[in-house]
């Protein structure tokens, strides 16, 4: 729960803090996209450009980070087992 909350508090700031960098930076030139022409603020474009980044970046990282999951199921997997194995049969299946 305070994780949620905490995390939602950072946005909050994090958004506050991308709206008063927008309005401080009003100055307006052109971009040239492909076959577009756009008229934006330099903070708006900043912004734009710094939260590509991210994307670009966490999309980069996505296959290592994936894998990193599937070697951490292996490994629960095997401790499992070698839990199950050196606790042997249980002690009743013995008596007899």
């Amino acid at each position: 729960m305070l994780r949620r909350i905490a995390f939602i508090i950072a946005l909050l700031l994090l958004l506050a803090a991308a709206v008063l960098f927008t309005a401080l930076n009003q100055q307006h030139f052109e971009i040239d996209f492909a076959l577009a022409r756009f008229t934006v603020s330099s903070g708006v474009a900043l912004l734009i450009t710094f939260a590509a980044g991210l994307l670009a970046g966490a999309l980069w990282r996505s296959n290592w980070i994936a894998r990193l999951l599937a070697e951490r199921g292996r490994l629960r997997n095997a401790l499992r087992l070698a839990e199950a194995r050196r606790a042997g049969p249980p002690p009743s299946a013995n008596a007899g």
